[in-house]
């Protein structure tokens, strides 16, 4: 027997929550093959096979938080698939009788080495839609399966709904009586939670307000996105501008990129720009490190990489630490304006939010432009109002004016 033990985690990092168990006992395992999933602060990682065999006592519950180092599983080494199939032999027939009543948990493990595969934001689409994962075909990378194929494998299947309608469940909801559920906070909901009530104890923090005026980057946008994607191979958004125009406006108010520690301010001559990503656990808010030195297109492949990782659950620990300054975009849902919270230890935070056309005035007449209102909230301990505006000003200034950015002005 083999012990599977928690791997380390990261640095600081000496706990974690077992998420999920993605293999039963008796299911065959190969050689670093997930066997479980961990919820550490920000991400999700998989815990992998010490040996090939088959999977033997689960030593923890799904919920139980687990330190680093610690014991959580064995595996029987042998063959792998062949020592198994004894194992699961008499389970077999059972599947072939149920037929179609198995649940999607039992139609990933019936991938076998496919399952390995799967990403644990995938496993969970799987279990909550009932989606067999066998029969989507996967757009990621090397054909993978992601969460986006299953989400949309069960919005494509219309003819499941008539066969649940007959099912007597409904009833039950008609007796009038009122239900709760209790469901365990994640350890990333647990440490946001404690992070932004710490910003609110601890910053002195005010937001300030400015819109801006959208036209001249649709416009440009509109204009080569077409081109932009044809060379460099990723879409041209607006996140591209607004951390090329966040990062020249940085560096002249540089109290808005600077963070206090203890008695002292520490200034940065580089601009490291946390960018909020939705994830199927929660915000996580990865890096783009030197993004002072990118391109348009290197910030946008960076963010596109980012978000198609945070989906899939593979970001990096590392991915998510040390940033100086925060941007998010919370106009991709909807939002008209927000007042942001600080991300500890940085010192402000960027809202960006939705274009909407709005009645405004330019050279005494009234026409129609698309704004966007935008927010920074900051600690007022360390940046004062005037530099506030100052920086929203000049992120103003350099988006309506897109040469801005490439004369530095």
């Amino acid at each position: 027997m083999a012990d599977v033990k928690v791997p380390v985690l990261g640095e600081s990092i000496t706990e974690a929550t077992l998420g999920e168990w993605l293999k039963k006992p008796g299911d065959a395992v190969k050689l670093d093959e997930p066997i479980a999933s961990l919820e550490t602060d920000k991400v999700s990682v998989e815990v992998p096979s010490p040996v090939a065999g088959v999977m033997g006592d689960q030593l923890v519950k799904v919920g139980d938080t687990v330190a680093v180092g610690a014991v959580i599983a064995t595996v029987g080494e042998g063959g792998g698939a062949a020592a198994a199939a004894p194992a699961s032999a008499p389970a077999a027939p059972a599947p072939v009788a149920t037929g179609e009543q198995a649940g999607p948990g039992e139609q990933v493990r019936e991938r076998g080495a496919d399952a390995a595969a799967l990403s644990p934001s995938v496993r969970r689409a799987v279990l909550e839609t009932g989606v067999d994962p066998s029969t989507v075909q996967g757009t990621g990378k090397d054909g993978r399966l992601t969460k986006d194929d299953v989400v949309a494998a069960a919005a494509a299947k219309p003819a499941a709904a008539p066969a649940a309608a007959p099912a007597p469940a409904p009833a039950a909801s008609t007796s009038g009586g009122r239900k709760e559920e209790r469901v365990r906070m994640t350890r990333l909901r647990q440490t946001v939670a404690k992070r932004l009530k710490e910003a609110q104890n601890t910053a002195a923090m005010l937001t300030t307000f400015n819109d801006v005026d959208m036209t001249e980057v649709i416009a440009a946008r509109t204009k080569y996105k077409d081109l932009f994607e044809k060379k460099h191979g990723v879409r041209l958004g607006f996140m591209g501008f607004f951390v090329k125009a966040a990062v020249q406006a940085l560096r002249d108010i540089p109290s808005v990129n600077a963070s206090i520690d203890g008695e002292e301010i520490v200034y940065h001559d580089y601009a490291d720009i946390s960018v909020a990503v939705s994830a199927p656990q929660g915000l996580v808010v990865p890096v783009i490190r030197d993004a002072q030195s990118l391109s348009v297109a290197g910030i946008e492949k960076t963010i596109g990489d980012f978000g198609k990782r945070a989906k899939d659950g593979t970001l990096k620990m590392e991915e998510m630490k040390g940033g100086t300054f925060t941007i998010s975009n919370g106009g991709v849902f909807g939002s008209l304006m927000s007042t942001p919270i600080i991300n500890p230890p940085q010192s402000a935070v960027l809202g960006l939010h939705r274009i909407e056309d709005r009645p405004v005035v330019r050279d005494g007449q009234i026409v129609v432009r698309p704004m966007m209102y935008l927010a920074l909230s900051y600690d007022h301990r360390l940046i004062d109002g005037r530099e506030a505006v100052t920086f929203l000003v000049a992120l103003k200034n350099a988006i309506e004016d897109p040469t801005r950015l490439l004369i530095d002005l």
